[in-house]
């Protein structure tokens, strides 16, 4: 099996956090459980996705706060927090607060784009001033000034008995290193790189040309070399892949049948672009530990990264994600040259 370039040097995962409407709490407690599982496995990352007006993960990092006292080591990320249902200068003191409260492991991804269904909700989350929005990378660079200690008002003092500060507090050190740009389009590509930040690559990609041809793994790999020739750091930039993996080394024959059966309805979508954004999708990867490698060693885009997050597929149960979670961890990871993080003492 030929090495990749880049030897695997960071494991993560990425959950839903899915909950039936009934019982909430106990979905999310099931998603704190698969992260101290994670940590316990010697992963190096665990990445919530943010899902509004659905039954899942609505407010990361909140989920990440709870985490953050239930975990020692494991970094904590957000893949991705999607900046038009935020106020960047409110998010900035939450993202601080929580990361001061892990440690300094908080990893905050975030993309921009008006919010999903925006028609419909943007009555109820901008009454006022629905139309005049900024949508775009503006939202991206408020965020980054505030986590940043950028001013944001011009008075800083005592009035009274309180004291006042003219930049977000609190401020946590290091935090600005580690925020993150989800992005598919070598726009998104180039603009994170040209601001500093680290990229977030997933299973989904924009097809530029409509003509083709349309591999998935060239069309991301260029992303990654467009992100990394723009960014300060050049090849040492930091790129996180995230496919969906499903190892099935330890998997009952029911389990082996059910995963087949969702990558194969998923496959179709891969043929070709969706949709006006003319999105492209990744295969879902489904085998043997030994089966999985081969093809991510043949990946073109993998052959660029030394860091993932691996996305748990939805809608699956909590003993299924155990079971991904072991076999990655346990049997994929080394086989990726990837070695467990030293668990807790």
């Amino acid at each position: 099996m030929p090495p990749t370039a880049r030897p695997l040097r960071r494991l993560g995962f990425l959950t839903i956090g899915l909950f039936d409407e009934a019982d909430p709490r106990r979905g999310h407690e099931s998603t704190l459980e698969i992260i101290e599982l994670g940590e316990r496995l010697g992963f190096d990352s665990s990445w919530v996705r943010h899902r509004h007006l659905q039954y899942g993960i609505s407010s990361p990092v909140a989920v990440l706060a709870a985490a953050s006292q239930r975990t020692r080591r494991i970094d904590l990320g957000t893949a991705v927090i999607p900046l038009g249902w935020e106020n960047p200068l409110r998010l900035a003191e939450d993202l601080a607060t929580v990361d001061l409260l892990s440690g300094g492991r908080l990893h905050p991804g975030v993309s921009v784009g008006p919010p999903m269904h925006y028609d419909l909700v943007r009555e109820a989350l901008y009454p006022d001033t629905a139309d005049v929005e900024d949508f775009g990378y503006g939202r991206v660079e408020r965020l980054l000034d505030c986590v940043r200690g950028k001013p944001v008002t011009d008075f800083a003092g005592t009035e009274g008995f309180e004291v006042f500060s003219d930049r977000v507090q609190p401020q946590s050190p290091g935090l600005s290193g580690r925020l993150w740009y989800g992005g598919g389009s070598l726009r998104s590509a180039r603009w994170a790189g040209e601001h500093g930040m680290n990229f977030l690559t997933s299973s989904v990609v924009r097809a530029d040309d409509p003509d083709g041809p349309w591999d998935f793994a060239e069309i991301q790999r260029g992303l990654i070399r467009a992100f990394r020739a723009a960014h300060p750091d050049g090849e040492a930039a930091r790129v996180s892949q995230g496919l969906v993996v499903i190892p099935t080394d330890s998997a009952t024959p029911e389990q082996r049948a059910r995963y087949a059966e969702y990558a194969a309805r998923r496959l179709p979508r891969t043929a070709a672009p969706q949709g006006p954004g003319r999105l492209l999708f990744a295969p879902d990867l489904v085998g043997s530990s030994e089966e999985i490698a081969e093809r991510l060693h043949a990946h073109a885009a993998f052959r660029e990264v030394d860091e993932v997050a691996f996305a748990l597929p939805f809608t699956f149960g909590h003993e299924d994600y155990v079971q991904i979670l072991t076999d990655l961890a346990t049997r994929l990871g080394p086989a990726l040259g990837w070695e467990p993080a030293v668990p807790n003492a």
